[in-house]
Formats: structure tokens, C-alpha cells, sequence
């Protein structure tokens, strides 16, 4: 095994921790004009600079300018709200200055926070100013004549004009917040704001959130013993989800109460659609599923010139509604419905509506299809991610025709599916107009790359300002076993004169859960993996059941057990890729990954010690009863009806007796002490569970840090500390 030194100044691990993974500098955040003129985008100054400024860029002139320079206003992390840094962990965002931005549709003016301060800036002359709003103001909402700012302020909602700041609403009671997203939606759905403004300008749509339901936890600093524990409201499986309302709020200091979630169900909806079709039902009828099966999810709202649209799931996700809005009494009609007999997934950008017809994507077996009014408009081959843009020439999706990468295709009104390139890697747009800015990542080259068309032609490209990390991906992509699993392999970058045929020892590097792919062509994907294998490992990297892009069934094969089949995948594409590769050292097998990946390793390393000799379990989930209620009960099932489903899968559960001739395999668990996504209990119960029954292994606190680990002494010495960790159980 390669035991070179690491450790320098400017090693892999310390520049990975310096860029945050070497995005930092790349161009994000982007918005299109509605003439397609201009085109607003974030960015640092620098591979190591994690203060993001205002930028614009003028697609007649193919020039840029600095609107906002962030690093002149002189705030950092410390200055944010207690909300605002809620906000950030929950959208997973390690970067500072301006992280956010809320724009009109021609772009001439945004609104963002800076600490706790919202700016608002001239995007034409860069003309800023700081508003005089309320203690720790975060998410500003522009209204659309751009003459008012909507924000949250503690657990209230507040408008901004030029006339002053005032309450629009908020109460007293400590459980109740006004406009902001709760934890399920903002972690799980997809949704992270919780006010709408209506297309006049005069009213806004406003989230109402009761926590007093949700159970109480706490999260302690053990290094600070001094401090008050942290107090959140957590949702776990099976538990009490918070009570979410919505009113339409007037200027004029109107409210009417929208029931989106009835008391009582009206009458039961007759047949139900089967797995993966849907039933439309007209407006008019039950705006619920059922009696045993109210809307408890607001997932999605949309107000604009076609109406008040929502999108609300039951309790089980097994059946999804759309909701028109009646402006004038806030009652709820049901436009349609979708039913699977496993669950509905949510996409981002659908439901929508265009000019009166309603857009949806929807399971319809084998495919997720995009549908209009009903009728699949995509075939067989398409699986499709996400909708980016509707217009009177087509939408514009995301969508695979192979898991491995993600293309931009235009689909017409009429069915014509146009695909805007066939290279493969993971690509996105965002559309204003005639323009496009075109966003790509792929194996060919670093980072991200960022194009502009308009009319059909190149303007320019957005330039990144990342590092490109000094280090040789090369990654090989396989489709391995009977499933014919999508997996990564990754060799040493070794000198001329090295035993091309000498075994080396093994790392798998999954995430393996729903949600997530880590087999794409993209070479970002693969900088730490490479880094492993550059120390005298064969790094292994599978997709297997669940994980998204290859089709509902394909995901829906953990309905009910999120061990083994992830598991038995893994050690499918193993053996498979030894066998297509000798080099591969079968004795000597480790895994390593973080929050699914985390407990995937654990999985591995307690059930299977005949295969794995060592695993790193960063932190893992190890009881699905302690996870939220949205994604755990979407995969499990309630735990009152089906405990046996969070049985099979939890950690311990088939755990292994591990004989004298094979010893207990070292097992690293990784957690950070201040995560209220994945809570350190986790780590803590599962410690103590293999504590009591004899088996050896290893814990490593992380004081003060989340579900993320943004810090860029932890990110380097984490990487650090597992290379130690395998060189010390595989040797």
C-alpha cells in the first residue's frame, strides 16, 4: 500500500478543505431577464474566497460587471440570525456574502441579506442601500411592481417601503411563526420560503407554523458546559408533524384563512388511482383524499396570473392533490390527484400551470413522465428530474435517457422532445426570453462550465474563478452485476516504474440512499475518491436501488427495507468488479461514507464481516425511528402500522456474530455534535449498543459542527484522519 506523506501545506486534503471542496469562485445563483437581456449570477473572487458577490452580465455587450462587492460590507457567519443560519444548513450552504438573491423578472432590482441586514440594489446603476428593517431580518421577497419587500423577522412577517417598516403579521404565542418554511418542508420537500406575493402587489400569501405539536429535543456542546442545550422542535417518525396553515394577507390589513386542510374530509373521492397513474378529479369535488387520509404536507404553492395553485400531500405521500384557490373566500377545490400504491414523488417545478393547463411529472411505470392535463407528453426512455422553465414554445426539463447523465430537452405542447445536446454529463439551464444559460459539468473538464446562447447562438461563456485541484481523475464507469448497476472505479495514479499488477485493497465510497447519485459523469463527483485510490486503493463507487434516474421501479425496490437491498447491491458490484479487475483484493475490503453512506458503512461493516474489514460511518442514521417523519415514513411506512419495515432496517438488526478466524471489524463512527439533521443520538445509542454487547470501535466527536462540515481544519483532518484509520485496519 502507498504510505507517502500527505500532509503538507498544499496538499489535496488541505486545498479541499480551503475551497470547500474546490467550488468555491464557480459562478452560481443564476436569473434570466424576461426580455433574455441580462443575466444575474453569484460568485467569489477566488478559489479560497467564500464571500459571494452580486454580478450582472449583458448579453448584447458579452460583458460582466460587479454589481455587489459582498467583501466591502464587512459581515461574516456571526452576524446571521438564528433563522437565517437554519436556512443555510437546510440548503446545505457553506458560503457567505450574498448566498441568496430575490429579483424582479426584468432584473432591474434585487433584494438579499447580508448578516442580518437585507440590501437592496439598482441591478442597472449598482446603486445599493442598506434597509432600515427589523432584529434579524432574513428571506426578502421583492413585491412585482418592486416598490415593497416582504421579510420574516423572528417569528413574524414584515413589509418594507418607503414610507417605513411594518408588522403584516405575527403572534404572540412562542410556538407560532408567520412566513417561514418548517424543517420538514425546507429539509425534505424541497421548499424553503413560506410567504408568496400575489401578482398586484397588494396581498401576500403567508405560511402559519404551530410547533406546539412536535416533540422536544435538545442539543448539548459538551466542550461549552456552561451553554444552554439548543432547543429544537424534531419530527420524527411516527410523531406529531408541526401545524401548517396559510392565509392571503392584505396590505390593507385583510386576512382570509385558507382551508387547504380541513377539519373533517368531505366525502371519499370513489375509486383511487392505481400505482403509477392518476386520477383526475374535477373542480369542485373533495379537496382531500379520504377520511383516514387528510393533506398533512404543503409541498409546493405558486400565485400568479393563472391563479393560487397548490400541491399538498397525505400523511402516507401515497397520494398527491392540487388545489385551486378561491382568492375571495380561501376555500380549496381539487383540480387533480395523483395516487402510487408505494408513494408520489415530488419534482421540482411541477405541479405549474400555463395558460390554463396544468403541468405535472408523475410515475407511470417505466418512467417518470412529464404530463399536461393529464396525458404523458415523454415515452419509455425518459426519466425526467425537473421542469426549469414553461413557455408558449414548450417546457424545458431535465431528464436521463441513462443514469449516468443528466441532459437539457425541450418537450413541445404537441410531444416533440428536442434534446439541446447529446454529450454526456450532468447538465442544467435556466431560461429568460431568447437566452439560455447553459450550466454543464462532465468528466472532460473541472468544475462547472457556463455558456450563453441567445437565438440560438454563443454569446459568451461565465467564467469560474475555482481551483482546479492538482490531481488525475481517472475513473472508469461500469455497469456491473444482473442489475447492471451503475458504478465507478478508481486506480492509483501510479509512477512508470510500479507493479501494474501487484492487489490492491479495496474502498467502497457510496452514498447508496435515495435521492442522491454519486455515479454521474462528472469529475467533481470523484475528487476525493481519486485521492483515496492515489494512496494504493481501488475505489469502488455503486448507485444501487433507490438511488434515482434509472426509474420508479428501480427506486421503489426500498419500499420497506432500506438495509438490505442497498446492501446486497454493493456487495454485488464488488464481486463483480473483481471479477473484470484481479487486482482487486478481496481480502482486504473497507467502506467509508456520510449520512446514508454512513449508515450504509455501518450496515456493511455489522452485517457483513465476511466482506468488509473495515468501515467509516459518518454520520450515520442508525435508528429510522429518530429521523424525520417525511423521508423515513416515504420509504417505511408508519412505525405504528409497520414496525417490522424500521426492524429490518435498522443497524443492529441481522447483525453478524463475528467468529475468531475473520476478529470484529474496526469500525470509525464520525458524527457532528451540533447536527440537528442527523442528531449525534444516532452515533451515541448505536456506541453504546455495541459497547454492551463486546464489539470494538472507535467514536469521533465533532464539536460545534452540523450535518456539514464546512470548517476547513475539519474537512482536511477528517480526510486525514480516515486514510490513517484504513492504513492501520487493512494492513
Amino acid at each position: 500500500m502507498n504510505t507517502s506523506p500527505v500532509t503538507g501545506a498544499e496538499s489535496f486534503p488541505r486545498r479541499h478543505g480551503l475551497t470547500r471542496g474546490f467550488t468555491l469562485g464557480a459562478p452560481r445563483g443564476f436569473q434570466v431577464s424576461a426580455d433574455g437581456e441580462r443575466i444575474a449570477f453569484l460568485r467569489s473572487s477566488g478559489p479560497v474566497d467564500p464571500v459571494n458577490s452580486l454580478w450582472l452580465f449583458d448579453v448584447s455587450a458579452g460583458t460582466e460587471r460587479l454589481v455587489f462587492d459582498a467583501s466591502e460590507f464587512g459581515s461574516d457567519l456571526a452576524d446571521l440570525s438564528a433563522a437565517e443560519r437554519a436556512r443555510r444548513e437546510r440548503a446545505r450552504e457553506s458560503g457567505g456574502g450574498v448566498v441568496a438573491y430575490d429579483a424582479d423578472r426584468d432584473l432591474t432590482v434585487a433584494v438579499f441579506v447580508i448578516g442580518s441586514q437585507i440590501v437592496r440594489v439598482d441591478l442597472l446603476t449598482g446603486e445599493a442601500r442598506v434597509l432600515d428593517t427589523a432584529e434579524g431580518a432574513f428571506d426578502p421577497r421583492l413585491s412585482p411592481d418592486t416598490e415593497k419587500v416582504a421579510y420574516v423577522a423572528g417569528r413574524e412577517l414584515r413589509v418594507v417601503t418607503d414610507d417605513g417598516d411594518r408588522l403584516l403579521i405575527g403572534e404572540a404565542e412562542e410556538t407560532v411563526s408567520w412566513g417561514a418554511a418548517e424543517f420538514i418542508a425546507a429539509e425534505e420537500m424541497g421548499r424553503t420560503r413560506g410567504f408568496w406575493w400575489g401578482p398586484d402587489s397588494d396581498a401576500l400569501l403567508v405560511q402559519r407554523v404551530d410547533v406546539a405539536p412536535i416533540d422536544t429535543w435538545w442539543i448539548s456542546a459538551p466542550v461549552d458546559p456552561w451553554e444552554s442545550p439548543t432547543e429544537i422542535r424534531y419530527p420524527a417518525a411516527g410523531s406529531a408533524n408541526a401545524e401548517v396553515g396559510l392565509a392571503m394577507v392584505g396590505l390593507d390589513n385583510s386576512r382570509v384563512d385558507v382551508t387547504w386542510r380541513p377539519r373533517q374530509a368531505p366525502a371519499v373521492l370513489g375509486d383511487s388511482a392505481s400505482s403509477g397513474s392518476a386520477a383526475r378529479v374535477a373542480p369542485g369535488e373533495s379537496n382531500a383524499p379520504g377520511e383516514s387520509n387528510l393533506w398533512e404536507y404543503l409541498a409546493k404553492v405558486d400565485w400568479s396570473r393563472d391563479g393560487i395553485l397548490l400541491t399538498v400531500q397525505s400523511r402516507d405521500q401515497r397520494t398527491l392533490g392540487v388545489l385551486d384557490v378561491d382568492r375571495a373566500t380561501g376555500k380549496c377545490r381539487q383540480r387533480y390527484q395523483v395516487s402510487d400504491e408505494h408513494w408520489v414523488e415530488l419534482i421540482a417545478g411541477a405541479p405549474a400551470l400555463h395558460d390554463g393547463r396544468l403541468l405535472t411529472v408523475e410515475d407511470r411505470a417505466p418512467a417518470r413522465r412529464l404530463c399536461v392535463d393529464g396525458e404523458a407528453l415523454t415515452g419509455d426512455g425518459v426519466q425526467v428530474r425537473s421542469v426549469i422553465d414553461i413557455g408558449d414554445d414548450g417546457i424545458v426539463i431535465t431528464a436521463c435517457r441513462e443514469p449516468t447523465s443528466v441532459q437539457v430537452a425541450t418537450v413541445g405542447w404537441d410531444g416533440e422532445l428536442r434534446w439541446w445536446d447529446n454529450s454526456p454529463g450532468v447538465k442544467s439551464a435556466v431560461v429568460g426570453g431568447p437566452t439560455e444559460v447553459r450550466i454543464d459539468r462532465s468528466l472532460a473538464h473541472h468544475g462547472v462550465g457556463v455558456e450563453v446562447r441567445s437565438s440560438g447562438r454563443v454569446v459568451s461563456r461565465i467564467a469560474s474563478h475555482s481551483e482546479v485541484p492538482n490531481i488525475n481523475v481517472g475513473v472508469s464507469l461500469h455497469r456491473l452485476g444482473e442489475r447492471e448497476l451503475a458504478a465507478a472505479l478508481l486506480l492509483p495514479n501510479e509512477p512508470a516504474e510500479a507493479d501494474s499488477e501487484a492487489k490492491l485493497p479495496v474502498l467502497l465510497d457510496p452514498y447508496g440512499g435515495p435521492h442522491a447519485q454519486r455515479v454521474q459523469q462528472a469529475r467533481s463527483l470523484f475528487y476525493v475518491s481519486q485521492w483515496f485510490a492515489d494512496q494504493g486503493f481501488a475505489v469502488l463507487v455503486t448507485d444501487g436501488r433507490g438511488t434515482p434516474g434509472r426509474g420508479p421501479d428501480f427506486e421503489r425496490e426500498v419500499r420497506g427495507d432500506l438495509a438490505g437491498p442497498v446492501l446486497d447491491d454493493q456487495i454485488e458490484a464488488l464481486y463483480a468488479m473483481a471479477e473484470l479487475n484481479p487486482r482487486l483484493d478481496l481480502d482486504r475490503v473497507a467502506i467509508r461514507g456520510w449520512s446514508f453512506g454512513g449508515y450504509l458503512a455501518a450496515l456493511a461493516v455489522l452485517r457483513r464481516p465476511d466482506v468488509f474489514r473495515a468501515g467509516i460511518a459518518g454520520a450515520p442514521v442508525t435508528d429510522w425511528r429518530l429521523y424525520d417523519t417525511h423521508y423515513t415514513e416515504r420509504y417505511l411506512g408508519h412505525p405504528d402500522s409497520e414496525p417490522e419495515n424500521y426492524e429490518r432496517s435498522d443497524v443492529l438488526y441481522g447483525s453478524a456474530q463475528v467468529d475468531d478466524s475473520t476478529g470484529v471489524p474496526p469500525l470509525l463512527l464520525i458524527h457532528g455534535l451540533a447536527d440537528d439533521n442527523v442528531v449525534a443520538a444516532h452515533t451515541l445509542q448505536l456506541s453504546r449498543a455495541l459497547l454492551e454487547s463486546g464489539r470494538p470501535h472507535t467514536v469521533l466527536p465533532l464539536s460545534g459542527v452540523t450535518h456539514m462540515t464546512p470548517q476547513e481544519e475539519v474537512a482536511q483532518n477528517l480526510m486525514l484522519l480516515q486514510l490513517h484509520f484504513l492504513r492501520s485496519a487493512l494492513s
